[in-house]
């Protein structure tokens, strides 16, 4: 069975008895061609079935009207927040959006990276994979010049912009607070260091233990890929432990990691925050879920998804360029619950 025809401006042009050159401007809108036309044309184009040939028309202007999306994962509260954001700004811009996951994998990452490149996205808009060691797959972009701008968990090149919260000092609020309920052996379970987010959380954790004349202990650090299971398997390191050995609070660098151990100890009989306190860091939906609630730091996903769509179309429509400043810092705040309350004595 032959394949069916695809139909063009030239088929609605005899359709209607006009020229082709009043069909192509009709289905543009544009001014020279009168309401009724228009009309007359748009209606004939939806019954006889056509479709605009996006592809070729990028050609001709070298826009696609498409930006390029890759974050770790999907199924995390905040980036389907941040993703919310981008897409009210792309759909306001005039954009579409090409959303692809990373899975936390570097390899991954770099197969996106070109699977973007080759659909000729207007620029490029990510949140680096827990993995990512090195940016030298973006030079693709940065080479042909189409605008990257990178998000959250962000690495400096001169031709990019990053979108931020302060880590540092929403770090060194969270670790302050906990000092002020009265705990002193504070554990901080962090990232991957390569990573800004968390090498910038655990440095605002140290500045602030540092401020309230308290000791850094290497032990009292670790890291991990901050997953369900990770929180699971401190908790299980930290039960080995007799209870004077344990920290008095845990700061945790996201909030599934801490909700999880936290689930883990008082399976144990380990009360909290009585034995032990707890903080984390996204104010995920789960963090008003377990009992107590956990203390948390907020920051606006769906403001960072739009802040990002809306540099990256300016600087496409050159209104403002993204190398005009290397980052744009959005504020969080310190949300204070149950999980952290003060030490008994």
């Amino acid at each position: 069975m032959s394949e069916e025809k695809e139909i063009t401006i030239y088929d609605i042009a005899k359709h209607l008895n006009i020229s082709p050159t009043t069909v192509s401007r009709g289905l543009k809108d544009h001014p020279t061609i009168n309401i009724k036309t228009r009309k007359k044309i748009a209606e004939a184009a939806r019954q006889l079935g056509y479709r605009s040939n996006t592809f070729a028309s990028s050609l001709r202007s070298k826009r696609t009207e498409t930006l390029g999306v890759i974050v770790p994962r999907l199924n995390s509260n905040f980036m389907s927040s941040v993703l919310a954001g981008m897409e009210n700004a792309a759909s306001r811009e005039g954009y579409n959006l090409i959303i692809a996951q990373s899975l936390e994998q570097a390899d991954k990452e770099m197969e996106n990276v070109m699977t973007m490149f080759n659909k000729r996205v207007d620029g490029l808009l990510v949140s680096l994979a827990y993995g990512t060691e090195s940016i030298r797959h973006f030079d693709v972009f940065f080479n042909k010049k189409i605008p990257v701008i990178f998000f959250d968990r962000v690495a400096a090149h001169p031709d990019s912009t990053s979108i931020i919260i302060d880590n540092f000092t929403a770090a060194y609020q969270v670790t302050r607070h906990l000092i002020m309920q009265g705990h002193k052996r504070i554990m901080h379970l962090g990232g991957n260091m390569l990573l800004n987010v968390y090498s910038e959380r655990l440095r605002g954790y140290k500045q602030a233990l540092q401020d309230h004349k308290l000791p850094f202990e290497e032990k009292l650090v670790m890291t991990g890929n901050l997953t369900e299971e990770c929180g699971t398997d401190i908790a299980k390191q930290l039960l080995k432990l007799k209870p004077k050995d344990r920290p008095e609070a845990v700061f945790c660098a996201n909030d599934t990691a801490a909700v999880y151990c936290m689930i883990a100890l008082k399976n144990a009989g380990v009360s909290i925050p009585e034995e032990i306190a707890f903080a984390g860091f996204n104010n995920d939906p789960i963090s008003r879920v377990i009992e107590p609630n956990l203390t948390t730091v907020n920051y606006p996903g769906y403001n960072m998804g739009q802040a990002a769509v809306t540099a990256l179309a300016n600087h496409l429509n050159g209104d403002a360029s993204i190398t005009d400043t290397n980052t744009i810092v959005l504020r969080s705040e310190l949300i204070i619950r149950a999980s952290s309350g003060k030490r008994e004595q």
